[in-house]
């Protein structure tokens, strides 16, 4: 559907009538050859901004899927690198894109883990935890959650960062195709179980802030530059930094 590499119709159907779990299985082969996956001016435009506050030594690839922000933490960190994912067929693409990294370059241990990101099974050993494109799998209320289990892995005074692209306007085609994405699949799990909890349009930032604060982060966000503003001015993509406050 998306080239000759990614995947067709049919398989992209067979994915979203599964589990999260089980679709993102099936399309880990082919997932990179899609525009599900962040596209690489995103990848160095946070490991320039997050170079800024380094040097880090541990960080956490969150929701890592086949490891687009393997580059980022390698860049970064000095120690060790650390992927998790509850999709085995991901975290299997990740792996040997783990193994071609070391081999070219030693750079820090690389590791993966499986698990659910809202239950991770680390104790405070991070210094920096990334995420991209992970957050339309969960659902509002799950938010506080999640960043809570983000907090408790992070060692005092760690970061948790992530790139936010600005929602398109009302008036824009995308909007409306957004619309009607999180529409199908409201439909789609209404009436199949187990549910695909895919949704574009609820990873909002006040209610992201909020759920920050609220599991203990300070909240800060900056324009990545190179992605422009729109008309009121406001960046196109920004870099949301959460804080762990030192002890």
């Amino acid at each position: 559907m998306f080239g000759p590499e990614g995947p067709s119709l049919r398989e992209l159907t067979v994915q979203a009538l599964s589990s999260v779990e089980r679709g993102y299985d099936l399309l880990a082969p082919k997932f990179d050859h899609t525009p599900f996956r962040t596209p690489d001016s995103v990848l160095t435009a946070v490991t320039v901004a997050l170079a800024r506050g380094g040097p880090y030594d541990e960080g956490l690839d969150l929701c890592c899927g086949t490891g687009a922000g393997l580059g980022v933490l390698t860049e970064l960190c000095r120690r060790g690198v650390t992927g998790v994912d509850f999709s085995a067929g991901m975290l299997e693409v990740a792996r040997e894109r783990g193994d071609a990294a070391r081999n070219a370059d030693a750079g820090p241990r690389v590791g993966w883990v499986r698990a659910d990101a809202r239950a991770l099974p680390f104790t405070a050993a991070f210094d920096l935890v990334v995420s991209f494109g992970a957050f339309g799998h969960f659902l509002p209320r799950e938010l506080p959650g999640l960043f809570g289990q983000v907090h408790s892995v992070l060692r005092p005074g760690g970061r948790f960062a992530f790139p936010v692209v600005a929602p398109p306007r009302p008036s824009s085609p995308g909007y409306w195709a957004l619309l009607g994405f999180d529409a199908v699949m409201r439909v789609r799990n209404a009436v199949r179980r187990p549910p695909f909890v895919m949704y574009y349009r609820t990873f909002r930032l006040p209610e992201v802030r909020a759920a920050l604060v609220e599991a203990g982060f300070e909240v800060t966000w900056q324009p990545l530059p190179g992605f422009g503003t729109r008309r009121d001015g406001s960046p196109r993509v920004r870099m949301v930094v959460a804080h762990r406050p030192p002890e």
